[in-house]
């Protein structure tokens, strides 16, 4: 029996007798990102109590996993049944406490919400329209438990959005062939500091994990000569 196909009693009761052996509920600081992604987000982290909107998830999603999991925290990840356990566990995701239900089918809001009361982590993607009275319903809980949602898709009432674009992988052959890694600009917007906010990173790295780009920088002319052309 899959974790969807439990009684909601009997899955918050089992994610509740493992979460709660090192889940300290009682949170003061933001859940922990990368580095190049914490410059990115007005709290330098993910906030507790907050939903994320996340456009083009996939790796984004995997790296904003992989720092809460290394520092100990459980993570869910529900309605997504091509999640990559194996790219999540290069990024750092600790497979031993994640909790995966990939096809809720029209129970993922109910599925979601029971996550949250016992995992810190939640991450869904929708299979439909999320109505503002069921968004505000789910943001209660989370600051009640002081859980953070990252959500595949648009939110409402998301604390920001977290958008992928201009990918360019690279490998073998400039391009062609093996693909070793993937290049991509993030974009951050939030309600509180509406101006948008992007940053080139390599998402994944040929490890599976998340750095910043190398910034090209122009040569420039050597002193005593000028440029041609």
């Amino acid at each position: 029996m899959t974790l969807a196909e439990l009684p909601r009693t009997e899955l918050l009761a089992r994610l509740r007798a493992q979460v709660a052996v090192k889940e300290a509920r009682i949170r003061q600081a933001p859940f922990p990102v990368h580095p190049e992604l914490a410059a990115l987000l007005p709290d330098g982290g993910l906030k507790p109590g907050a939903a994320y909107s996340l456009a083009g998830a996939g790796a984004l999603l995997i790296a904003l996993l992989a720092e809460p999991s290394r520092e100990g925290h459980w993570c869910g990840v529900v309605g997504m049944p091509d999640f990559g356990a194996e790219a999540a566990a290069l990024a750092g995701v600790a497979l031993d406490r994640l909790a995966l239900v990939p096809d809720p089918a029209e129970q993922w809001l109910a599925t979601t919400a029971a996550l949250v009361e016992a995992v810190p982590i939640v991450a869904v993607r929708p299979t439909g329209r999320v109505s503002e009275a069921d968004a505000a319903k789910l943001l209660s809980r989370l600051r009640d438990r002081e859980a953070v949602l990252l959500v595949d898709g648009p939110w409402p009432r998301a604390e920001a959005q977290l958008s992928v674009s201009e990918r360019r992988w690279s490998g073998v052959g400039a391009g062609f062939g093996y693909l070793a890694s993937r290049e991509v600009s993030v974009t951050v917007t939030s309600r509180r500091t509406p101006q948008r906010r992007t940053v080139r990173l390599v998402l994944p790295t040929a490890e599976g994990r998340l750095a910043a780009a190398a910034v090209a920088v122009a040569a420039e002319p050597a002193a005593g000569l000028r440029a041609v052309g």
